[in-house]
């Protein structure tokens, strides 16, 4: 049972992480790849292209969601820090929940361009694989988002009610 739960764990503490160096992996290796052919062999494909692009926007969508977990979105936090403790919750719960709208709204809308692709068949240039696969990655950082919103917004009710501090989220620099 501990190893269950100590997996589970280190999932959600790294879920995000491992999936970005996937990422991120593939597009550095397949841009060596392809610049290796075209200046060695004198020959490149559009897959190498295609398959960077479409990587580099699971990047972005899975960066996303790393960045609502960690707080670490970009935001104008002046203000924020001259309230109160329960002033600083409300901003954050309240902030968390427009997001948590706006990502539902976006799950819904990615999901017809996904069924509208799945009934016509659309497929990528270079791949000639469905485009369903490449389109699933705005569903995919929303549905993460929502995720790490709910689990934060958790959070910060418990702390709210128990009268500790809200987490600020990380730092780009030090103060």
């Amino acid at each position: 049972m501990n190893q269950k739960t100590s997996f589970w764990h280190k999932l959600d503490q790294n879920a995000e992480r491992w999936l970005l160096l996937v990422f991120y992996a593939l597009i550095v290796a397949t841009i060596v790849v392809e610049v290796v052919r075209r200046f060695v062999l004198s020959y490149s494909s559009i897959w190498g292209e295609e398959i960077a692009r479409y990587a580099f926007i699971y990047l972005a969508w899975v960066g996303a969601s790393a960045a609502v977990k960690d707080r670490a979105h970009i935001r104008i936090d002046v203000i924020v820090h001259m309230l109160s403790e329960r002033g600083k919750a409300a901003v954050y719960l309240f902030g968390d929940f427009c997001m948590l709208a706006l990502a539902v709204i976006a799950v819904y809308t990615a999901l017809e361009s996904i069924e509208i692709s799945l009934r016509f068949g659309s497929v990528t240039h270079g791949l000639r694989i469905s485009l369903v696969w490449f389109l699933a990655a705005v569903p995919l950082g929303f549905s993460l988002m929502i995720f790490r919103l709910l689990q934060s917004m958790r959070r910060d009710f418990t702390d709210l009610c128990a009268g500790r501090a809200v987490s600020d989220g990380a730092k780009l620099f030090d103060d």
